[in-house]
């Protein structure tokens, strides 16, 4: 015999709801958990299942068309079963004539007499079709009645957040909509995912087990301190733009990294102690400055270094400072063991990703590194004015045995000074 499909009920107060779609068409084989039509109710649409097996013999109730919790809209039975006529038309009642905004009152008055009809319905009927609505077996979307007054509105759905379950959107959720950007889209808010990560082992190479030794090293053995100072890096900016214009015809151009090496290592002759390595009951006091450079390879990170640093003008500072780069990526002639092991202070940049501030690890036996972030644009009070200055941070790592923190803040407060006094950096 076939089994009564009707109009679900969705919350206690849902008297009646409205056939979006049907997902089925008479004659076609429905298996259990089947989607069988989309509902609306006056908050959202959801997708009615079926728990039983069979065909859809019979749909009684057209798209469109609103029906009463309870009444009949189709048939699943065997196939080609046959289902009477006056059950039919005893049956297919539906509510196509009401309209969907509803006076309170009268809804208050009839929803007791309705509940009461509703539930002797159900005490009546045994071999209806089972419908559960639940959070694994509904998918959620968007009210018809929400689509059409969000297109006459002009109104992007995915601008406006809905309040309805799992973040549907209502036609009342359009209607009390105000323009501006949604924090989060009702698309996103009930969109599920599938996501799986590679969960094999990866064997570290022979670059990420040293920089795996040689960090842990040095966060054990060397007592870090870190000093951190602002720079106001506008007529550094400037003096740069003035230099490149000349050497551009030299096919040449001094990068903002160029004039930190430079900073750097000017601050380095004029506190030389920061040029040292620790060494037992002594510091060992390095007479060159080997200024190491922090550059990131596909395979790992190495920190080789411009030798005899303190010997170089800005424009020959900054051709070596490629050229070592250049190297370190395979491009000309391999690095020497020197420029790989003996630098003595080091820089690290991370400003071309975007990154404001960070701290660095020390690389042994170096007493210092200083990390850079990008040179983004701020505003500031100059003399009692608001100005648009170019900002950058800095942050010292140092070795406290070598130095403490005071004579940290004085290195690199000298290392500031010459940025912002960037004339300096050309003697």
């Amino acid at each position: 015999m076939a089994k009564e499909i009707t109009m679900p009920s969705m919350g206690a107060d849902m008297t009646e709801g409205t056939i979006v779609k049907w997902l089925k068409q008479e004659g076609d084989k429905v298996s259990k958990g089947d989607k069988l039509a989309e509902i609306e109710t006056d908050k959202t649409v959801v997708e009615m299942e079926s728990y039983n097996d069979g065909f859809l013999t019979k749909i009684t109730a057209d798209e469109g068309s609103k029906v009463q919790v309870g009444k009949i809209i189709g048939y699943v039975g065997e196939k080609d079963e046959e289902i009477p006529e006056e059950v039919i038309s005893n049956n297919s009642e539906n509510l196509n004539n009401i309209p969907e905004e509803s006076n309170d009152k009268e809804v208050n008055e009839d929803t007791g007499s309705k509940a009461e009809a509703i539930q002797n319905t159900k005490e009546e009927k045994s071999n209806k079709v089972e419908i559960s609505i639940d959070s694994d077996s509904v998918k959620i979307k968007a009210s018809p009645m929400a689509k059409r007054i969000a297109r006459e509105k002009n109104i992007p759905l995915e601008d406006i957040l809905g309040t309805g379950p799992g973040g549907r959107i209502t036609k009342d959720d359009v209607n009390s909509h105000i323009a501006g950007p949604s924090l989060v889209s009702s698309s996103q808010i009930n969109k599920s995912k599938n996501v799986s990560l590679e969960g094999k082992d990866i064997e570290l190479n022979s670059m990420r087990q040293a920089i795996a030794r040689v960090t842990v090293k040095s966060k054990t053995e060397i007592p870090h301190f870190q000093v951190t100072v602002e720079v106001d890096m506008t007529e550094a900016m400037k003096m740069r733009s003035d230099i490149n214009e000349d050497l551009e015809k030299d096919g040449m151009k001094i990068s903002v990294n160029d004039l930190v090496l430079k900073a750097t290592i000017n601050s380095l002759i004029n506190n030389p102690k920061w040029n040292s390595s620790f060494d037992g009951d002594k510091l060992i006091m390095h007479p060159s400055i080997n200024l190491g450079i922090a550059i990131a390879l596909e395979q790992g990170l190495i920190v080789p270094a411009v030798m005899d640093s303190q010997n170089l003008d800005l424009v020959n500072l900054s051709i070596q400072a490629k050229d070592l780069g250049a190297r370190a990526r395979g491009n000309g002639n391999p690095l020497s063991n020197e420029e790989l092991t003996k630098g003595t202070f080091s820089t690290s940049n991370l400003g071309m990703f975007g990154t404001h501030a960070f701290t660095a690890i020390i690389v042994p036996p170096q007493s210092g590194i200083i990390a850079l972030g990008e040179v983004k644009k701020e505003a500031k009070v100059i003399d009692n004015k608001i100005e648009i200055r170019d900002i950058m941070l800095a942050t010292l790592s140092a070795d406290h045995r070598v130095g403490d923190g005071a004579e940290g803040a004085i290195f690199m407060n000298e290392f500031r000074q010459l940025l912002q006094k960037p004339s300096r950096l050309l003697l």
